[in-house]
């Protein structure tokens, strides 16, 4: 294949899925030649516009996992926004050592359905947005590697002068997303919670309501007003530690990911 132009979108609220994204475009792109361009899917006024893409570029997706999937309010996004024509894709997701479940499979499906023939896809573990102990350090020194050998196998496939052949992998229905659990084993109820101020701690800088990916945190009162999809940009990004969450069931949801998934999980690549 001829690839004219390398081309990476993610979705990325505290910058693990974009580390990822970057790393493995740049490995490719050091392998097939070229510039790399890069679209941050996270700020909503890149969601505005459609992306089509030419049998000679090469698309890098990268989306976070959410439960076990694609997250739900950005599914519809990418499924009406992203497509190719015959066009050659390398989906990523990243998930927070817990588990990719689905969203691998869901993403290369989207793809497909969007014009797109897969080289290569992997589903990466990274630190967890929930906690610091899930996922700690990870990608680390041995992910990085998996991903230079994933990237040079992907491009090998792309430098042939021959139509990719379909992925092999499991195309039935996706299923339901995970049910979050609490500390006790029952599911963790928290689609309501919303993150709070310290107001010891906010010096209204503005930077929660800059990070909210869905322009959820009003820019006058920095009160959470809208959707929140528990992204965790707004906690992770702020400079003095002042967004939290105190929901009971969010943070039992915590407690147990912390007691069940620090142990290192096994990242998964598909080519």
């Amino acid at each position: 294949m001829n690839i004219r132009r390398i081309c990476a979108l993610y979705f990325s609220p505290t910058g693990g899925t974009e580390k990822i994204a970057r790393f493995v475009t740049e490995e490719l792109a050091r392998h097939l030649g070229g510039e790399p361009a890069y679209v941050d899917f996270t700020r909503p006024e890149n969601r505005q516009s459609e992306y089509r893409f030419a049998e000679d570029d090469l698309l890098v997706m990268a989306s976070p996992v959410y439960a076990g999937r694609l997250p739900n309010k950005l599914m519809p996004v990418y499924a009406s926004s992203i497509f190719g024509s015959n066009t050659p894709a390398v989906p990523l997701c990243v998930f927070g050592n817990r588990n990719h479940d689905q969203a691998l499979r869901e993403l290369v499906l989207l793809l497909e359905g969007n014009g797109f023939q897969i080289a290569g896809a992997a589903a990466f573990a990274g630190r967890h947005a929930f906690s610091d102990k899930v996922g700690t350090g990870r990608p680390d020194g041995a992910d990085l590697e998996q991903m230079r050998v994933f990237a040079a196998k992907a491009a090998e496939k792309l430098s042939k002068d021959a139509p990719l052949p379909p992925l092999d992998i499991d195309r039935s229905e996706i299923g339901p997303y995970y049910t979050p659990l609490k500390e006790d084993g029952t599911p963790a109820k928290f689609l309501k919670a919303k993150p709070l101020a310290d107001p010891g701690k906010c010096v209204h800088c503005g930077t929660c309501a800059q990070a909210c990916p869905l322009h959820s945190i009003d820019a006058g009162t920095l009160e959470a007003v809208g959707l929140c999809i528990k992204c965790q940009a707004c906690v992770r990004r702020c400079p003095k530690g002042a967004r939290y969450f105190e929901d009971a069931d969010f943070l039992s949801h915590v407690s147990m990911l912390e007691q069940n998934y620090t142990a290192r999980s096994e990242n998964q690549l598909l080519l």
